[in-house]
């Protein structure tokens, strides 16, 4: 796994480098120069459309300024027409860029400001206005020329490398803050940041380098409190299938799922449980969704119950419901199981009676948003996987507030009822009941349809089968239903 860094926290990185071990700033910009400088040869030179091979440098004052400014300076020696420009030359600026100007200034690299610079066309432009340390809107100068690169982007085709971030982008959340940078890459350093993670920053920075230019490891004890992501090294750890071995070792999954119309929500979970190891796959649905089942799914035991005795006789349908939780090792409850009154007396028996991990999908969120006493049995053995829409009905909360603060919500569901949360967005992030929280980079635009949540819930049902436990099962399912995307 990799983990995944505020601005703040690699701010602390980067300052225990210097201070601490004694590693000069200059070393490290250097460094980050050049891995900025490598990436931007190799585009120009991979460009044969272009006749120009010019360069705009554009910098701020501070220092992701100064690594933009040293990146003009190697391109400059290669024999590249590269001209500096900056948003103003008076004002706060700091050491390290008042040394790089200096050095570009005996070299006679053009400098400009907004105010005196006459655009032309150029083929490659270093993005070094902001750094990881953004926290207000982008305004004034710096808004201007955010706009003069995307427009040199966008009507020339000019190619763009972001330097550290692309700016104008939160490196905490991945928000646009005010305006900002479109990046086909973008080079950081040391480690991802969270908003190069989430949405919109994820896309903001096209292609992501994560340089090593030399920072200090940190202690283990001190790497663990950070936001982490799975990477295929991880996928090691899904327990393997034994020799000397049968389908009930392998985990016994009720799949609870679909009213009468609905039975692709139960066939897509089941099928998933099947298809990541489950050894035994039980569907409860609908009596209406039987043949379908049968026809797609033979392999599976079938349950079915019809929706007019669960409301007259609500006694006997709870002991039905009883003896199918009581066969478990692991339940899905809640695709396309409808919010009518048999689907509430479905969710609260199952809650109540089982104790077996259970993942809380679909409209079993959704009747525990609408009924809230359901929330109160809510335990550690639950995973809630709302997507926003969901999650909003859950919490009270507006979409928008969730998106900007997905990992907030997460954590804080987590931490509310000490439930292990996959709040599903383009970029997941699941709160541990541990208390480790993951992002997801794996996946693809084309899993944005009807069913792949279900398939969602039933990865993470066979990895609870296989013997995982509720959390390693929800960040590696997430991690692994991405992966299959992306390779359908």
């Amino acid at each position: 796994m990799r983990y995944l860094v505020t601005g703040k926290e690699m701010k602390a990185i980067d300052m225990r480098s210097i201070e601490e071990y004694g590693i000069p700033s200059l070393v490290l910009m250097e460094r980050a120069a050049f891995e900025v400088a490598k990436v931007a040869e190799a585009m120009l030179k991979s460009d044969t459309e272009l006749s120009s091979k010019s360069v705009w440098a554009v910098c701020g004052l501070g220092n992701n300024g100064a690594d933009g400014v040293a990146v003009a300076r190697m391109l400059h020696l290669h024999g590249i027409n590269v001209t500096i420009l900056l948003p103003q030359t008076e004002g706060r600026m700091s050491s390290e860029m008042g040394t790089q100007l200096e050095i570009a200034k005996k070299l006679e690299i053009p400098v400009c400001t907004s105010e005196d610079f006459i655009p032309g066309n150029c083929s490659l432009i270093i993005d070094a206005l902001f750094g990881i340390g953004l926290t207000r809107p982008v305004e004034g100068a710096y808004a201007d020329l955010i706009r003069l690169m995307m427009e040199q982007a966008e009507q020339n085709h000019a190619k763009v490398v972001s330097v550290d971030i692309p700016s104008g982008i939160s490196s905490d959340t991945g928000a646009i803050m005010g305006c900002a940078v479109w990046a086909d890459v973008t080079v950081t350093f040391g480690e991802q940041k969270i908003g190069q993670a989430l949405f919109p920053g994820r896309e903001a920075c096209g292609k992501l380098i994560v340089a090593d230019i030399g920072f200090v490891p940190e202690d283990e004890e001190t790497a663990k409190s950070h936001v982490l992501a799975h990477t295929k090294e991880d996928l090691r750890t899904i327990p393997k299938r034994r020799a000397y071995s049968h389908k009930g070792t392998y985990g016994k999954i009720l799949v609870i799922a679909g009213s009468k119309n609905m039975a692709g929500a139960a066939y897509f979970a089941a099928k998933a449980a099947y298809r990541t190891g489950a050894g035994l796959v039980k569907v409860m649905t609908a009596e209406e969704n039987r043949l379908v089942i049968q026809e797609k799914l033979p392999e599976a035991i079938l349950s079915t119950y019809d929706t007019e005795w669960a409301l007259h006789e609500p006694g006997a349908f709870k002991e039905y419901i009883k003896m199918q939780t009581e066969w478990a090792d692991a339940i899905v409850l809640g695709p396309g199981i409808g919010t009518e009154e048999y689907g509430r007396i479905l969710v609260e028996t199952v809650l109540g009676d089982a104790y077996v991990p259970i993942i809380l999908d679909a409209d079993a969120i959704n009747l525990a948003a609408r009924y809230p006493y359901l929330k109160n049995y809510f335990t550690e053995n639950i995973i809630l996987t709302p997507h926003l829409s969901e999650c909003a009905r859950l919490t009270g909360k507006t979409i928008d507030e969730i998106k900007d603060h997905l990992l907030m919500t997460a954590t804080e569901l987590s931490e509310q009822y000490g439930v292990t949360c996959v709040l599903k967005d383009a970029a997941t992030v699941v709160a541990r009941k541990d208390g480790k929280v993951f992002v997801n980079m794996s996946g693809t635009p084309a899993m944005a349809k009807g069913g792949s949540g279900d398939v969602l819930c039933g990865v993470i049902a066979g990895f609870l089968g296989l013997g995982m436990d509720e959390c390693e099962a929800a960040s590696l399912g997430v991690y692994v239903h991405g992966l299959a995307g992306e390779a359908a």
